[in-house]
């Protein structure tokens, strides 16, 4: 029979070291020798599998469609897709003829048990990644509750210390007081922002002018008091 090697790696960093695509060639070449497969060609790949709109692998589901190979060889599941959608497309429309071949799972989709198998660990596998997904979620927004530093960019008002922890920032609360104390006198935004230009201000990005949206941005962020509330509440 002959196939079709596979060999996918997520980062140039990854590829220009070479060390996982050799990993799985070594793999898809002992699989072949084992089975005695015919392996015309081995795909190398530098890209994600969040979908199938990957060159590498549009060339292995052409060569299959077109005949030239009747079976596609890959080291782990992970490698061909992460996505339960697509293995399912795949297994419908490619997979009917041609025939899929995993080494670490052992999967060989010639046989009905082949493709439950195959089905099942794929889809415990996306139910692992949701499920860390949504864990994540929760904690960052029990943290973000707590006023807690969730990653990223701090908000208006505050900044990242040396600690990795978020702080009050100086200047950007006072901005904060100060354009709070316009609205206060019932001052629009357009007119806070044209007073905040000539008093020659500046955003955290360097900008000495400022718009109607970035006077509203200013005055809806937190202040250490508000935010000093929120966590006496969420505690």
């Amino acid at each position: 029979m002959r196939v079709i090697g596979y060999v996918r790696v997520s980062t140039t960093k990854q590829a220009d070291s070479g060390l996982s695509i050799e990993a799985q060639e070594l793999k898809i070449r002992q699989y072949c020798d084992l089975y005695e497969l015919d392996l015309i060609k081995v795909i190398v790949e530098c890209e994600s599998a969040k979908n199938l709109n990957r060159q590498g692998i549009q060339e292995a589901i052409d060569l299959l469609q077109l005949g030239k190979a009747e079976g596609l060889i890959i080291t782990k599941l992970d490698r061909l897709t992460r996505s339960l959608k697509d293995l399912s497309y795949l297994l419908d429309y490619l997979f009917q003829k041609a025939f899929l071949f995993s080494v670490y799972e052992h999967i060989d989709t010639k046989s009905a048990n082949g493709r439950l198998v195959l089905n099942i660990l794929t889809s415990v596998s996306q139910w692992e990644r949701e499920e860390l997904a949504e864990r994540t979620k929760e904690a960052l927004m029990i943290k973000k509750a707590k006023g807690e530093y969730t990653g990223g960019k701090a908000p208006l008002g505050w900044r990242v210390n040396e600690l990795g922890e978020e702080v009050p920032d100086e200047a950007e609360q006072e901005l904060i007081a100060i354009v709070r104390g316009y609205r206060d006198n019932r001052l629009s935004y357009s007119e806070i922002a044209q007073k905040l230009t000539e008093a020659h201000f500046t955003s955290r990005t360097g900008n000495a002018k400022f718009s109607k949206s970035a006077a509203k941005r200013i005055n809806d962020a937190e202040t250490t008091e508000e935010r000093a509330r929120r966590q006496e509440l969420n505690k």
